[in-house]
């Protein structure tokens, strides 16, 4: 334990050393091959003052930007080449592979799960958020509820999926129910199920432990949003006769609208690429199964195939792209507004 924790420090003081290193190093050099001292011609000065303005900005971007080629465009161009290979990569087949993700019946059924996730898990999640945000910001012991609310983002998915186990813990026969839900459903006469094993409504309750996650993330967000709001026209909306309802919807609504639609694309990117939960729950199984288990069932499983996970991972980058684009040019509208 002791050397895992000196481990971990040496390699921060190290990665910070090195990149004050590289930056000090890299400066002290371009100042070098470029010179502008007294003395020197003036038009070569200011030659070099300018290329050293030009090329000195890419000193501080190039590592990001090299490390941005090597681990995103470089998998990005190769997973597009596997994507028409054969399973060990080496024959290529054309179109084959998107041919069998078509006719698939498990992908079709993972594109459909998918769906329903995105229908309900955004929603669902800023919809509670917004209402934990707003109910909590009138009550004295607020910031209790919101620190409890907000506990979950604290749990990893697996971890949080071992907690909702229990919750849905099924014993078959005459054994007592230690299951949570199934010990409710047994106290008011009803028959306990193996609730994650009930096709199409099984999805629902893997939602729900995201949902559980991600709430505080969105009441957080929305909470600040809301401390934002003019108290003028909250005031202007009491005086002119409005109650809580038409405040909430007609006024507090609109003017966080912006961080609402936020807070929805960014918990979407994250239900697009949802896999822990699902893996750890049912494994795919019972008709549960999303585009990242399909993918990764694919290519470590049963021997994997290289193309046919490619093909996978491209229609889960095409999903997400859109949406980070949207995000982008709203951040960058924002930014302008400011």
């Amino acid at each position: 334990m002791v050397w895992q924790i000196l481990s971990a420090l040496g390699a921060v003081v190290l990665g910070v050393g090195a990149c004050a290193a590289y930056f000090y190093f890299s400066n002290k050099l371009l100042d070098i091959v470029l010179p502008a001292r007294e003395g020197d011609d003036v038009f070569v000065a200011s030659r070099n003052l300018r290329r050293r303005s030009i090329i000195r900005p890419w000193l501080f971007i190039g590592p990001a930007l090299f490390l941005l080629l090597v681990y995103l465009v470089y998998p990005v161009v190769a997973t597009l080449i596997l994507s028409f290979y054969d399973r060990s990569g080496e024959q290529f087949v054309g179109g084959a592979n998107y041919q069998w993700a078509f006719y698939d019946r498990e992908f079709r059924q993972s594109i459909f799960n998918n769906i329903l996730w995105l229908a309900v898990v955004p929603a669902a999640c800023t919809f509670f958020g917004l209402v934990i945000a707003v109910m909590t910001d009138r009550i004295w012991w607020g910031n209790i509820a919101k620190s409890i609310v907000f506990m979950p983002m604290a749990i990893s998915f697996v971890g949080a999926s071992v907690i909702w186990k229990f919750i849905y813990e099924y014993r078959g026969g005459n054994d007592t129910q230690i299951g949570l839900l199934n010990a409710i459903v047994q106290m008011f006469g009803g028959t306990p199920e193996v609730w994650i094993s009930v096709p199409f409504w099984n999805n629902f309750f893997l939602m729900i432990i995201l949902i559980w996650i991600q709430t505080g993330f969105a009441m957080v967000i929305l909470s600040a949003a809301l401390r934002g709001i003019p108290e003028e026209t909250i005031e202007a909306a009491v005086i002119d006769g409005a109650n809580g309802w038409q405040i909430f919807w007609k006024i507090m609504v609109p003017q966080i609208w912006g961080t609402i639609a936020v807070v929805w694309t960014t918990i979407t990117i994250l239900v697009l690429k949802v896999f822990d939960i699902v893996l750890t729950m049912t494994n795919g199984q019972w008709d549960s199964m999303v585009l990242a288990n399909l993918m990764f069932n694919w290519m470590f499983r049963g021997g994997g195939d290289s193309g046919r996970s490619a093909v996978i991972a491209l229609i889960i980058m095409v999903a997400v792209m859109p949406i980070m684009v949207w995000n982008v040019r709203r951040a960058n509208a924002q930014m302008k507004g400011h």
